[in-house]
C-alpha cells in the first residue's frame, strides 16, 4: 500500500495542523522484519506539525519518510503557503527522515542537534530503512530562538529531556506547547539513561511554564485532534521517571507499565496503550544497566 495511505491531517487549532500516522493494529509500513520506522515510530503513533499564518508555514519535524514530508508540503502548498521553514525537535530518525523534501528550505535546529546528526550520519543513512541522503539543518541556534510565522509569535527553547538536544516549540500568546519527545503518552522512551535525573529536573522546569495545552509527537490521535493534553502529562512523565529511577537503583521488582503507571492511567493523565509495554521493558533494562554502572 502507499506509504502515506494511513496519514491523517488533523487541525486541533486554527492554523495548527498535525500530520498523524500509526497506531493501527496489524499494520506495518516498511517491512515485516525489525526496522526503526515500524517498531520505533509507526506502532506508537507519530505526528509532525505545521503552524500556518497567511502564506507562511513553520513545520515542526519532517516525519518518518520523504513521502510523508512530501505530503505535508503538498498540503501546505495547497493552502496557499509560499514560504516554508522547518524546525527539528531533536536528532532522532523519526523526526528528521523527511528532511530531503524540504532541502530548499531553511531548516532550523539546535547546534547540538546538528552535531548529533553529523556524528551519527553513517548510521542514519544506512539504517533500516535508510535516510539517505540525510539533509542537515542550515540554521543553528543555542538556548532560545524567537521567530514569527506571519503574525504569530513562536519561541524555540532547549530542554534536556529524552535527548540532550530537546527543542520545544512554544506559542506564548496561545500558551500552546509543541513538545516533540519531551513528553509522550503513555510513557517516555528513555534514550539516555544516565541523564534521567537531568530529564526529571528539566520536566520540573517545563511544568512551571503557563502551559494551557500540549501537542506531543507521540500520543493519542483523538486527544491530539481534540486539542491535546494539559500539564498533567508532564507530571505523569516525570513521576514515571522518578519511580523507575528509584526502583532501578534499589533493585525493586518492576511490573508491567499498566501496573507501574496505574495512578496516572486512572486519573486520565495518560491513556494506556499496550505497545508501550515494549518501551517500558526497554526503559527498565536501560535504567537497571545504568544503575549498575554507578
Amino acid at each position: 500500500m502507499p506509504e502515506t495511505s494511513s496519514l491523517t491531517i488533523l487541525q486541533p487549532y486554527p492554523g495548527i495542523f498535525a500530520y498523524y500516522d500509526g497506531r493501527i493494529a496489524g499494520t506495518r509500513l516498511h517491512s515485516e522484519g525489525p526496522n526503526w520506522l515500524d517498531d520505533g515510530a509507526y506502532v506508537l503513533g507519530v505526528a509532525s506539525y505545521a503552524i500556518v499564518d497567511g502564506g507562511e508555514a513553520l513545520v515542526y519535524d519532517t516525519h518518518i519518510s520523504v513521502p510523508h514530508a512530501e505530503a505535508i508540503r503538498g498540503h501546505l502548498e495547497g493552502l496557499g503557503v509560499t514560504s516554508i521553514r522547518v524546525v527539528l525537535s531533536h536528532w532522532h530518525k523519526d523526526h528528521v527522515a523527511g528532511n530531503a523534501a524540504f532541502a530548499d528550505c531553511e531548516i532550523i535546529a539546535l547546534a547540538l542537534t546538528a552535531a548529533r546528526l553529523a556524528e551519527n550520519r553513517e548510521k542514519i543513512e544506512t539504517a533500516t530503512p535508510p535516510i539517505h541522503p540525510l539533509v542537515m539543518p542550515n540554521r543553528l541556534f543555542e538556548g532560545r530562538l524567537d521567530l514569527k510565522v506571519g503574525q504569530r509569535k513562536v519561541e524555540l527553547h532547549h530542554f534536556v529531556i529524552h535527548s540532550a538536544d530537546g527543542n520545544v516549540l512554544w506559542l506564548p500568546e496561545e500558551q500552546l506547547l509543541l513538545a516533540g519527545d519531551t513528553v509522550e503518552d503513555c510513557a517516555t522512551f528513555i534514550a539516555e539513561a544516565e541523564q534521567v535525573a537531568t530529564h526529571i529536573a528539566e520536566l520540573k522546569r517545563l511544568r512551571d511554564w503557563p502551559i494551557a495545552r500540549i501537542l506531543p509527537s507521540h500520543g493519542d490521535r483523538d486527544r491530539i485532534a481534540g486539542g491535546g493534553y494539559d500539564r498533567a502529562l508532564i507530571d505523569a512523565n516525570r513521576r514515571y521517571l522518578e519511580r523507575l529511577m528509584d526502583a532501578a537503583a534499589g533493585g525493586t521488582p518492576i511490573g508491567s507499565l499498566k501496573d507501574f503507571a496505574a495512578d496516572e492511567i486512572a486519573a486520565g493523565s495518560i491513556l494506556y496503550f499496550e505497545p508501550y509495554e515494549e518501551v517500558h521493558d526497554s526503559n527498565v533494562g536501560r535504567m537497571r544497566a545504568a544503575a549498575r554502572r554507578i
